[in-house]
């Protein structure tokens, strides 16, 4: 579905009198700048240069392009002590500005937001384990269990390690019970075993593997789809790959949507290859994405897990991408440069000539396509590993058999929960909602409580006694009387979120032990633990959100309840299907994933007749796939046609509706490409901004990127206006 568009750069090691550097900004494009004769730089070094009256980094794009007089170009700085950017990873840059149609710039800077790694690395503090404290406690041992299996580690490294605070590794260092030595830079990453421990596969995982195995043996670019039910064993298939590039002496990425997901991913990885691999992701202190990012420059790192903004680090000889839960609308970046991490894993596979495989239980539309006409090579794992069997799954018809007045569960739905618990197993409940309850009123005078910077509810959090909106994070504390008309005790929590739910649980099963896991609640760490505490079997019931539906291996969850299947159905996304099979077959694929209980869903419905849970419940999860493709087709919608999103956005509505108003007069003709809109936003103000949304639609093969090129060209943001390019759209909000 994507077209490459090659960038060639100069030879990688002829020095030059005058270059181009691009600056990680916002700018049109490269700045001349002069070489002083005591300095080489090739394409791709990083070096320091002036802008205006300060100092900034940038990277050798190429060759002067002279744009600027001879007398009025200035010289290079510095030229930093750190290996140039590879010619593939800058033509990544350019292919991705090229495609979103966002400024070069803009792009680096996703590859250069770690300043620090441009310098040789300083001297480092490492900690070892010494003498023993006489009290011992629980979080003191993690930090000396942490030593004993990964050996020496620097303060911060092995607070996380251990999931401790960094007062407690400090104390302990004052104290004598860790030995502090000083090492002249960075500890480098330990190397994975290709051959540490094999694990036995059942012989269709056997035949997948090896054929992904050889694909990496050969080298060269294809895309592999890995396409397997819940259970199957694609991670394990996939580690058989990763084994070959070992072998091969190249490097692997694989990406993941959800920092929560590495937990689990890090064990098995260990288990597979002897150490845990490096890690890249927001959640990582300043100086350890300061030592990946350098040692990621300088070739030392094997395999790397991370985010999507991984793809922009400095790689060299990467020999294999994974792109895991690749149907994951988490990929998508929405902010700055927007882009679906998915798709550019394929570009930035095929510029490194190397595959790249996409692992899914639920592919989405567009990868399933491409698997079935032939641009993907398809790889299927029907059978979940060793004895274990797909769930049941079963509908329940609310309009005929509604939860009790006050209740949002259905009795029978009760009733799974506690034979679950009496088998000594795990229930979960799923409902993709935060928060307690989704909007609060006011009985008195039907006052509704709205974000005063958004046109959104605010939702309540009882458990932290505060209403919240999910769209810019406005925090306020839930009042006593109402803002309106001053009545107190009148007001009204209207719907349920999963705090309401796990009230519910709670009066039916109150000796139970529930859990419950959802994104806003105690961050990253706290849900690693919740996550870690139901693996090794300590919660009895757990209430989540779609959090808990991503590449979780629960032994003991052998039912799942989701409180309303239809959430995500009637809100007329064109991927409103697609997503919601894909996440209620993930959520109900988490049960029975042992071979000693079989799982059981079931699924609360207003419309069970609608095609996406009848495909549910008769797991015919193709025909679906099928259906949904003619209606694509027929429209000419992704992956049969194109879209994008022009959003406009101003904090004064008359000035941003002024703005929209000329776009629309200007309006390029063309035989083609539709334009639609201008028109407010689904969520017209968020922030405090206001908001106006074009939509194009076009064929495959449409020329959008230089058709939205010529029409912007005129126009010039001014004010408090913005203007935004989302290529391929994945919110319509």
């Amino acid at each position: 579905m994507l077209r490459l568009e090659f960038i060639l750069h100069m030879p990688e090691s002829r020095s030059m009198p005058n270059v181009s550097v691009l600056i990680p900004l916002a700018l049109p494009g490269p700045y001349d700048y002069a070489v002083p004769p005591h300095m080489a730089v090739v394409p791709g070094s990083i070096v320091r240069v002036p802008l205006g009256p300060r100092h900034v980094y940038g990277v050798v794009w190429g060759g002067a392009e002279g744009a600027t007089p001879e007398h009025k170009i200035k010289a290079i700085v510095e030229a930093c002590q750190v290996p140039p950017l590879a010619g593939e990873l800058r033509r990544f840059v350019d292919w991705v500005a090229n495609y979103v149609m966002a400024p070069p710039g803009a792009v680096l800077r996703q590859v250069m937001r770690v300043p620090d790694a441009f310098a040789p690395p300083k001297p480092m503090t490492v900690f070892e384990a010494a003498d023993a404290p006489a009290r011992m406690t629980a979080a003191r041992q993690r930090v000396f269990d942490a030593l004993a299996e990964r050996g020496a580690m620097a303060a911060p490294e092995l607070a996380r390690a251990a999931g401790v605070s960094a007062s407690v590794v400090k104390t302990l260092a004052q104290a004598g019970h860790l030995a502090a030595h000083d090492l002249p830079g960075d500890i480098h990453f330990p190397a994975p075993a290709a051959a540490h421990k094999r694990v036995a596969l059942s012989d269709e995982q056997k035949a997948v593997a090896d054929k992904l195995a050889a694909a990496v043996a050969r080298q060269g670019f294809a895309t592999h789809l890995l396409d397997g039910v819940t259970g199957a064993g694609k991670t394990e298939v996939y580690f058989e790959a990763i084994a070959a590039v070992l072998e091969g002496g190249k490097k692997a990425l694989i990406l993941l949507p959800e920092i929560s997901l590495t937990g689990q991913f890090l064990q098995r990885f260990e288990a597979r290859f002897g150490c845990p691999p490096a890690l890249w992701h927001s959640g990582l202190g300043a100086a350890e994405r300061r030592r990946t990012w350098r040692e990621i420059a300088e070739n030392r790192v094997s395999v790397l897990v991370g985010a999507r903004s991984a793809l922009f680090l400095p790689w060299r000889d990467l020999g294999l991408i994974i792109v895991d839960e690749e149907h994951d609308g988490g990929f998508k970046q929405e902010d700055g440069v927007v882009y679906n991490a998915r798709d550019m894993a394929v570009v930035r596979a095929r510029l490194a000539d190397a595959p790249v495989i996409l692992s899914t239980a639920t592919p989405s539309l567009e990868s399933y396509v491409n698997a079935r006409d032939g641009r993907y090579e398809a790889h299927r794992l029907t059978a979940r590993h060793g004895a274990a069997r797909l769930p049941q799954i079963e509908l329940v018809d609310m309009r005929a058999a509604p939860p009790p007045q006050g209740a949002w569960l259905v009795p029978q739905m009760v009733a799974q929960v506690g034979a679950a618990i009496k088998r000594d197993e795990q229930a979960l409940l799923f409902l993709n909602r935060r928060g307690y309850a989704p909007l609060t009123l006011c009985r008195a005078c039907g006052h509704r409580y709205a974000c005063p910077d958004c046109d959104a509810w605010m939702v309540e959090h009882r458990f932290r006694k505060q209403l919240q909106c999910h769209h810019c994070g406005h925090v306020e504390p839930v009042p006593k009387n109402c803002h309106s008309c001053g009545e107190a005790e009148k007001l009204a929590a209207c719907g349920p979120g999963v705090e309401r739910i796990t009230e519910e649980i709670i009066g039916h099963f109150p000796e139970a032990r529930t859990i419950v896991l959802s994104s806003d609640m105690g961050g990253v760490v706290a849900q690693r633990e919740a996550i870690a505490r139901i693996e090794a079997g300590e919660a009895d019931i757990i209430v989540g959100t779609q959090i808990i539906a991503k590449g979780h291996d629960f032994p003991k969850l052998s039912f799942v309840g989701v409180v309303d299947a239809d959430l995500g159905l009637g809100n007329g996304d064109l991927r409103a299907a697609e997503r919601t099979y894909q996440l209620l077959s993930q959520v109900a694929g988490r049960s029975g994933r042992r071979a000693e209980s079989r799982g059981f869903a079931m699924l609360q419905s207003h419309m069970p007749e609608h095609p996406v849970l009848q495909a549910l419940a008769s797991g015919d999860r193709d025909g679906f796939f099928e259906r949904e493709i003619a209606a694509r087709e027929m429209a000419e919608m992704p992956p049969f046609g194109r879209l994008a999103a022009l959003i406009v956005s101003a904090t004064n509505p008359d000035e941003g509706l002024a703005f929209v108003r000329q776009m629309a007069a200007k309006i390029p003709p063309h035989g083609e490409i539709r334009v639609l809109g201008p028109a407010p936003a689904p969520i017209a103000r968020i922030r405090n901004r206001y908001r106006y949304r074009f939509l194009l639609k076009a064929p495959r093969q449409a020329p959008l990127q230089g058709y939205i090129a010529q029409w912007l060209e005129p126009f010039k943001t001014r004010g408090s206006v913005r203007l935004s390019v989302d290529i391929d759209p994945y919110n319509f909000l």
